[in-house]
């Protein structure tokens, strides 16, 4: 096979899509942290399958319009960071064929290095030994076939062979994962897509399902460190989106691309350069929007600027009255914010402080890309932050901000004691940059603490951990494990509540009393008879306790 057009690219799309659905629940398996989250497999799923759809609605012969397809459902349908990152490898491959009716196996492969490129500028701190790596490559052994083989279908079985070789190597760079004995999850769900990709380019059936595991035979060893922490691509550091447009001009200095994005990545992060023979434009997030502007003038004329500070951006969203979709109040609300949270205590909790609207999601439940655009247009408003109050949310979150169409900006709450934080820092009166900066430096004064059961067996950072123990987790690192539930939040308690500590929040959910919470509460004074100790039922699933440390 020479080539294929756009109508062969769909039939591949829907059949990597249907493999990965048929495989997502052994993806899961291969997530260690022993939570009750939503995991690799289902986010991975769920954003495959809004691109399949999108696909199978505009299916054209022209491969390159296709494929734009594709992105466009990816990207509104991605969940998770594992979702996201998946959304650009098929982005940056849209882009680059973007203008073909079809493609060659050639062509094929600067496709697939396209969308690595773009993935990799997409993470703000890219680890080797994920998806990133798998992808990188199963693309580098394309490009190096492709100028020699012509059949598409030899090109893409050495491609994918080369993925599953990937896979395999993925625990020589994550030592956690050699550690428990497992591949990257992420990693296989793209191996997942690719063998759907390969079944229908060969006019094959799916390979088989491959069968879940349990954690008994996935766990080789005695000892396991939680993976939880590897892909926080959402640690912001530079406070500024700055985006703009150079319109290159003879007699300026010579503009390479290369160059250009090398030189420009020493002001920030999130680079994305995207150039014709005409514009150059740029977004990026820097601490010095300023310095950026300046090094773009060198270039040309600078047009269509826009700079934006993201610890401030999202800020008045949807009210109760306003939730059928696409329905908006009459009146446009200067700031509207958007958050995410699991349980109708926390939901009222958080309205009662400021939140304009609370999208129902967090742990097993991670919001796509387009249920927080649709919150945000539901509340028309002008301006917008989103607390995304989940670490594998905010990928999708920033997502959200770029296409939402008004100036917007993410708080990077990992929890929801860190979005109460945030939004007590709000300032209705103040610009969405200082906004953002207040309410992302308002999270680093908050500790925070989670109780939930164990769905599985394992051993991490030297603690023993039985399926339906109950673990306290401080941050994002389990610190104690027990068989009961008042044994293991007071002993989270003792590890969190200091002398410095002057408010404890408590929010018991549907799996504790409140009586439980008052005990609690008259444990706390014997840390700290100074603490100032408030309860709210937050009702939220499988956590029956979040605690906030101020």
């Amino acid at each position: 096979m020479k080539s294929i057009d756009g109508i062969q690219f769909a039939e591949m799309v829907r059949m990597g899509a249907h493999h990965l659905h048929q495989n997502a629940d052994y993806v899961d398996t291969l997530n260690v942290f022993p939570v009750p989250d939503g995991d690799t497999g289902t986010n991975m799923n769920l954003s495959m399958t809004s691109g399949a759809k999108e696909t199978e609605a505009n299916t054209e012969a022209h491969i390159g319009k296709t494929a734009q397809a594709l992105s466009k459902g990816l990207l509104m349908g991605a969940r998770g960071n594992s979702g996201v990152i998946l959304s650009q490898l098929f982005r940056g491959f849209g882009k680059e064929i973007a203008g073909d009716s079809e493609l060659t196996a050639k062509r094929f492969a600067e496709g697939l290095q396209s969308g690595v490129d773009t993935a990799y500028k997409a993470v703000m701190k890219p680890v080797e030994g994920t998806i990133l790596t798998v992808a990188k490559d199963a693309a580098k052994k394309a490009m190096e076939l492709a100028g020699k083989e012509e059949d598409i279908v030899a090109l893409f079985e050495q491609t994918l062979e080369e993925a599953k070789a990937s896979l395999e190597r993925t625990p020589d760079l994550l030592p956690v994962l050699k550690e428990v004995g497992v591949v990257d999850s992420g990693g296989q769900g793209l191996v997942f897509v690719y063998e759907g990709f390969l079944a229908a380019l060969k006019g094959e059936k799916l390979p088989e399902r491959q069968e879940r595991q349990s954690m008994d035979d996935l766990v080789k060893t005695e000892h396991h460190k939680s993976i939880a922490g590897f892909m926080n691509t959402e640690d912001i550091e530079f406070g500024y989106c700055t985006e703009f447009m150079v319109k290159l001009e003879e007699g300026k200095k010579t503009f390479d691309e290369a160059e250009f994005r090398n030189d420009l990545s020493a002001y920030g992060d999130s680079l994305l350069v995207i150039s014709d023979d005409e514009i150059a434009k740029i977004h990026i997030h820097a601490e010095e929007p300023g310095k950026v502007l300046t090094y773009g003038q060198q270039y040309g004329s600078l047009i269509s600027m826009k700079i934006e500070n993201m610890r401030q951006q999202h800020t008045d969203i949807v009210g109760e009255g306003h939730k059928k979709e696409g329905v908006k109040p009459a009146e446009t609300h200067p700031y509207a914010v958007v958050t995410v949270a699991m349980g109708e205590g926390i939901a009222e909790l958080l309205k009662s402080i400021g939140a304009s609207t609370v999208i129902e999601g967090g742990q097993t439940m991670n919001p796509s890309t387009e249920d927080i655009v649709k919150a945000i247009k539901a509340i028309n408003a002008e301006r917008v932050l989103i607390l995304p109050n989940n670490k594998n949310i905010i990928m999708a979150a920033e997502q959200a901000a770029e296409v939402a169409g008004i100036e917007a900006a993410v708080v990077p709450t990992k929890n929801v004691p860190q979005g109460m934080a945030a939004l007590l820092a709000f300032n209705p009166e103040a610009s969405v940059e200082d906004n953002k900066n207040a309410m992302t430096e308002a999270i680093s004064f908050v500790k925070s603490g989670q109780v939930t059961h164990a769905v599985r067996d394992t051993s991490i950072d030297g603690i023993e951990i039985k399926k339906d123990d109950f673990m306290g987790i401080a941050e994002n690192k389990i610190v104690v494990s027990a068989a009961d539930l008042k044994e293991a939040a007071q002993e989270l308690l003792r590890q969190l509540i200091d002398d410095e500590a002057e408010i404890v929040t408590i929010l018991y959910g549907e799996d504790a009393e409140e009586t439980d919470a008052d005990e609690l509460a008259e444990f706390i004074a014997t840390l700290n008879d100074e603490v100032e100790v408030e309860i709210h039922h937050g009702r939220q699933p499988l956590y029956p306790y979040i605690f906030s440390i101020e």
